[in-house]
């Protein structure tokens, strides 16, 4: 999973300014963290159904706050998915 330590490092990678853990720039990196740890996982843990959901609703989450970033400031929207490397 993600230690504090990892957490602090893209909080502070991501921030938008001093203090910043709310953002959307923020929060899409902390669950593309979270959906990448858990792809490895079920890359051994086929048939956890119940994790796959999680992920489902994290990958869904994602989405939103992209969308939302997207309408509010389209720079913005396209820095972020080119650092995390989202599209292609």
């Amino acid at each position: 999973m993600l230690t504090p330590e990892q957490r602090a490092a893209i909080v502070a990678d991501y921030a938008t300014s001093e203090g910043d853990t709310g953002s959307p720039e923020v929060q899409v990196a902390l669950l593309t963290h979270r959906i990448t740890y858990l792809t490895e996982h079920f890359k051994t843990h086929i048939h956890d159904n119940h994790s796959r959901t999680g992920l489902l609703r994290l990958v869904s989450r994602r989405r939103k706050l992209l969308d939302y970033l997207h309408k509010k400031n389209a720079q913005r929207y396209f820095d972020l998915i080119k650092r995390l490397g989202l599209r292609k």
